[in-house]
């Protein structure tokens, strides 16, 4: 950032260990919030809300998710919509069958249903890795989706097999207006984002990231590789859950299974790969970069009056991501989040460099 550290000194283990040590630092993330949860709302148009805000929270609260698995635990994934749909479904059943449950404790039990069933298809994980995991979870994307459109009973038999949320409803006021929904999201996301930083501060992160870094080294000196692979897809599959029942009740409102096909879960990982692996904050850049990306090809081709076809703009969309993924993927592994860390090491220096 534009501030520098001199005289603040670290006199305890506490301070030592906080997240934002710097004074500065913690001032800013505390703006952020305020601006997000306060102006953002009071400023913002039912357009950019519904339409922008609402589906980047969402996709940073799975982007989360899946990092923890990807980067954090070097366990490849292209399972996330699958655990989504599975968040969505159980959320689904879980309102249906007992509507006199609050709708936070059904996203809750429906995140827990998706963390059950990515600890099953996390059981492959102890014996295989790289490659081959990725297609044993690609296999359970599919099977989940399949799951879900030939069972009638997790969409109470309807014949189209779309899911309706009921109303998000608390203490007898309904939840509806689009600054509501952003306000209802933006706090799950706010309180998951906390909780996935002291995981991976936590012991079990640096067992995930010893794992990542070589499993058997990890194996010797003692940590239980089945046990903590388990909890990393376990608490991945959690906030993938989660984001998906916030996606089917809060965005969409109404749903099928198919909404979370394949391209849904590459989207997540391209996510993943563009913000940083291993970064929470990469996450959030991933997300952004994701759902404003279209915006300002859009917004570009207008200005040629027309001129390009709607075909040629999303086209266009999947060769601008192509070419960052391969630029990242090269050039700078970390994505977003690094480049970030080094433009705040920049102006940390400037104008004094040496």
């Amino acid at each position: 950032m534009i501030f520098r550290e001199a005289g603040q000194f670290k006199s305890s283990y506490r301070e030592d260990e906080a997240h934002l040590v710097l004074r500065e630092e913690r001032l800013f993330v505390l703006a952020v919030t305020l601006f997000a949860a306060v102006v953002v709302p009071a400023i913002a148009g039912e357009y950019l809300l519904r339409s922008i805000l609402i589906p980047f929270l969402i996709f940073a609260l799975a982007t989360i998710g899946l990092n923890i698995l990807v980067g954090y635990t070097g366990l490849i994934s292209l399972g996330t919509a699958g655990f989504m749909a599975v968040g969505a479904f159980a959320a689904y059943k879980i309102a249906t069958s007992f509507p006199w449950m609050h709708f936070g404790i059904v996203f809750v039990l429906a995140a827990v249903v998706a963390a059950v069933v990515g600890i099953a298809f996390g059981l492959p994980s102890l014996r295989i890795k790289g490659f081959y995991l990725a297609v044993t979870t690609l296999a359970a994307h599919f099977f989940i989706e399949w799951t879900l459109t030939h069972f009638g009973w997790f969409s109470n038999y309807a014949s189209s097999g779309v899911i309706s949320s009921p109303p998000l409803e608390t203490f007898g006021y309904v939840i509806d207006a689009a600054w509501e929904r952003y306000l209802l999201c933006l706090g799950f996301l706010v309180v998951m984002t906390v909780i996935a930083k002291n995981l991976v501060r936590s012991a079990l992160g640096r067992s995930w990231m010893a794992i990542r870094d070589m499993d058997v080294a990890a194996e010797v000196i003692g940590i239980p590789i089945l046990k903590t692979k388990l909890l990393a897809f376990a608490i991945s599959s959690f906030y993938c859950g989660l984001a998906g029942a916030l996606w089917a009740f809060v965005f969409l409102g109404s749903v099928e299974a198919q909404a979370f096909d394949i391209f849904r879960a590459f989207d997540v990982l391209f996510m993943v790969i563009i913000g940083g692996l291993g970064s929470i904050v990469g996450s959030y850049l991933g997300a952004g970069f994701f759902v404003i990306l279209p915006i300002v090809i859009t917004n570009v081709a207008g200005l040629f009056g027309g001129a390009v076809a709607t075909d040629t703009l999303a086209s266009l969309e999947l060769v601008v991501f192509g070419g960052m993924i391969v630029f990242f993927l090269i050039v700078e592994p970390f994505g977003l989040a690094r480049i970030w860390e080094l433009a705040k090491e920049k102006l940390r220096l400037w104008p004094f460099p040496y």
